[in-house]
């Protein structure tokens, strides 16, 4: 079979196509998957970048779906036919959080999705969404996960709140799709005006470009009459959290996801403390978690947005265009 490999020295230039076994055939509570689709994630760049260590000969994506062709002895959930999507942490199956590293992870701490097979524990695994097709599928991994857990498992998102997203990528993009299906309203930031547009359509209430009001906090405090927003999806990190405490209302939550200004910087403590707001760190959610977020999107019958589909052999492309930061929602590699 099929398979993109990182060779060392890791970088996108090592991107390899390699021949690899066939995964042979499922053993007990195992399944046996063709991969058809997958997401690109800001962490998946920094591990086919060199950014984040990896072995050499590692198979990268974290996200991977596609249909069962076999199971195993004991696998009661799956059937041969069924249309499956991988899990972030193939280990933390329900409950609290039973990991904090990324040495479980496909794609980076054990090998991921791009390749045309493989054979896993069930548990690995949920249903993918009704009507998905496996690219659409793959974006639920980590991006959709994450923002679901963001805002309805730790946020506790109910009608009538107001959230605040920042930029348009894959996490944010989820994030405004999830909190309009729960009756929120949104407000969202972006350097692009052609992308605040896009936003607009999707149902965002309130739209800020940073880059014309850097003080974009204030901006969407005066947009709540003075009161803040209830949630913060904080992808930024370091350079963006003091406008987000800014915006932030009294006892309102900040879900810290992202670190795309730095991994470690300055926290206005004063100001957090004086919101007296939940700061939360997560990194995307349990199997449990995405079940019950498969089931949600099943009811509410929205779609993932896929900006651009590359082929598996394109892979190192679809990065560059990722680096780019040109894209908006989620891009799919498909095969």
């Amino acid at each position: 079979m099929k398979a993109m490999v990182l060779r060392a020295p890791i970088g996108l230039e090592r991107l390899t196509m390699e021949e690899r076994p066939d995964p042979g055939t499922p053993g007990r509570g195992e399944i046996l998957v063709a991969l058809h689709g997958s997401s690109l994630n800001f962490h998946d760049l920094g591990v086919a970048t060199g950014r984040m260590p990896t072995e050499d000969g590692r198979v990268p994506l974290a996200d991977g779906a596609g249909v069962v062709e076999a199971v195993g002895d004991g696998v009661t959930e799956f059937k041969a036919g069924d249309t499956v999507v991988s899990c972030f942490f193939p280990d933390w199956q329900d409950g609290a959080p039973t990991i904090g590293d990324f040495s479980r992870t496909p794609g980076d701490g054990i090998d991921g999705f791009a390749q045309e097979h493989v054979v896993l524990p069930a548990s690995a695994f949920t249903h993918a969404p009704e009507g998905y097709d496996a690219v659409e599928a793959a974006t639920i991994t980590t991006a959709g996960l994450t923002a679901w857990r963001a805002l309805v498992v730790d946020g506790r998102l109910k009608a009538g709140d107001t959230v605040l997203l920042l930029g348009t990528g894959g996490v944010s993009i989820w994030a405004l799709q999830i909190a309009k299906l729960m009756g929120a309203s949104v407000a969202i930031t972006s350097s692009s005006d052609d992308k605040l547009e896009r936003a607009r359509a999707l149902g965002a209430d309130f739209c800020v470009n940073y880059r014309d009001e850097p003080a974009w906090g204030r901006t969407v405090l005066d947009w709540t009459g003075g009161r803040g927003v209830d949630h913060v999806v904080e992808v930024g990190g370091p350079g963006t959290l003091a406008q987000s405490i800014e915006a932030v209302r009294l006892g309102g939550h900040i879900s810290l996801i992202g670190v795309l200004t730095g991994a470690a910087g300055e926290v206005p403590t004063a100001a957090l403390m004086a919101k007296q707001a939940r700061l939360q760190g997560l990194i995307v959610g349990s199997r449990r978690e995405q079940q019950d977020f498969v089931r949600a999107l099943d009811a509410g019958g929205i779609r993932p947005v896929i900006d651009r589909r590359f082929a598996l052999d394109e892979l190192a492309d679809a990065f560059r265009y990722e680096a780019s930061g040109g894209h908006f929602g989620k891009i799919g590699i498909e095969w």
